[in-house]
This record gives structure tokens, C-alpha cells and sequence, in this order.
């Protein structure tokens, strides 16, 4: 049998994975990485050598499936991949193309969210154990989206209901835990998103400051939240091997 892998999707080429991988290759998982934004019928590697689902962030919108076809393939393999209980994490776009998937709205945000800012933990859960109530986290988004009905709700921002949430095997975060200090230059050498954080009022240099304050706690949370995710991930692949 193929050695099953974690299948990652990119939708523009600065969007990486960046910490994420981490995790995968703590435990020596095997991953491709596909941009099919715009392929109509985008062929994915076989659904069950697939051991989990990365869904990435970009520019585009989450239903935007005129232009960007392969959207749609990916909020089907989503629903697919949850009705088998497959680990699926999302990121930014990723979230709401998991939410909408599972029959959540997308809409316009009031103003774009860019920047460091907080995020309050919701409830009480296991899921982010080591959290404080609060945590400032790298925002990059316009777009928001509701809760899927059932999903479990994990946190939220003053602009944003919808930060992160739980639907069974899936995992959506609108924020990103998966910046580097080499990830966020890449950013910063894009033109289209230099652009949007000049729009939002910030600069390059108070980012940089602020990822250099924010990145002692965020290290961690991520390694927390990225291993969780690769652990699942690795479990389901003794699954399928078992």
C-alpha cells in the first residue's frame, strides 16, 4: 500500500505552511503540497492514502468559484473529509472554506483586520489548553464567516465573532499561527499585501516590531496547536494501515 500523506493546499505561493510542517515532520508525516485554485477538476491524490487535510489562506474569496473552480473541489473533499472523521486544519481562507463548506455565510468584514491584535479564548476547552484568556495573534483578513451549525466555538476578536472553531475532525483558525519570522519577510515582500496593511493603517516596521514582542508566545501556541493537529493526523494514518 502507498504510505499514506497529509495533502496541503496553497492557493497563492507566500500562503506556505510554515509551522505547520513542523509538526508533520516531528513525526515524520509525508505531505504534498498542490495549488488547484484554478483547476475545474483537480486531481487529488487518492481520498484514502490521505491521513489529513491542510487548507491554506490567499486573497481570493472562500466562494469565489467562478474564477478560482478549484474552491469548489476543496469544500468537497472538506465534507468528505469530515464525514470520515479526517483531520482537517484551516487557515485564514482554509477557515472559511471549511465554514462554508459546512454551511456557514461568508460576508465582508466591517474593515479589514490586519495586524497584531487579541483574541479572547471562548468557554472553557481543552482544545488551546495552554492559552491565556487572551493572546495577541497575526490578523490578515477582510472576509469573515459564521459559526457552522453544531461546530463548537473557540474563539473570537472585538471585530471578528468567528476565530476559531471545532466541527468533529476539522479545525478552522481565521489567524495566523503559521507565520515564521522568514514567512512574515516573504509577506512583506508582496506587493498585494504590503498594499492591504498600508490600507489598514499599519507599516512594514510596526509589524516587524510587533511579531518580534508577539512571537514568544505565539512559538509555542503554534508548536501546541500544529503537533495536536499532526498527532491526529498520524493516528488516522495507523487507521488506515491497520
Amino acid at each position: 500500500m502507498t504510505q499514506s500523506q497529509v495533502l496541503i493546499l496553497q492557493h497563492v505561493p507566500w500562503e506556505k505552511p510554515g509551522r505547520i510542517l513542523d509538526g508533520l515532520d516531528d513525526l515524520g508525516l509525508s505531505y504534498q503540497i498542490m495549488n488547484v485554485a484554478k483547476e475545474k477538476k483537480p486531481e487529488f491524490p487518492d481520498f484514502d492514502e490521505v491521513a489529513g487535510v491542510v487548507l491554506m489562506g490567499g486573497p481570493m474569496g472562500a466562494l469565489d468559484y467562478d474564477k478560482y473552480p478549484g474552491l469548489k473541489a476543496e469544500a468537497k473533499l472538506t465534507r468528505a473529509a469530515v464525514s470520515v472523521g479526517k483531520p482537517v486544519l484551516g487557515v485564514c481562507l482554509g477557515h472559511q472554506i471549511i465554514a462554508t463548506a459546512l454551511g456557514a455565510k461568508l460576508k465582508s468584514g466591517d474593515a479589514p483586520e490586519i495586524g497584531f491584535a487579541p483574541i479572547k479564548r471562548v468557554d472553557k476547552h481543552d482544545f488551546f489548553s495552554m492559552w491565556n484568556k487572551t493572546v495577541d495573534v497575526l490578523h490578515w483578513h477582510n472576509d469573515v464567516v459564521t459559526l457552522p451549525e453544531g461546530a463548537q466555538p473557540l474563539a473570537r476578536s472585538e471585530k471578528t465573532k468567528n476565530q476559531a472553531f471545532r466541527f468533529g475532525s476539522a479545525l478552522g483558525l481565521q489567524f495566523h499561527l503559521e507565520v515564521t519570522p522568514t514567512l512574515l519577510e516573504e509577506w512583506l515582500d508582496e506587493p498585494g499585501m504590503v498594499k492591504d496593511l498600508k490600507a489598514a493603517g499599519g507599516s512594514k516596521s510596526k509589524l516587524r516590531e510587533a511579531y518580534v514582542e508577539c512571537n514568544p508566545q505565539l512559538q509555542p501556541l503554534a508548536d501546541q496547536v500544529f503537533s495536536g493537529f499532526a498527532a491526529r493526523c498520524n493516528s488516522y494514518a495507523q487507521s488506515l494501515q491497520g
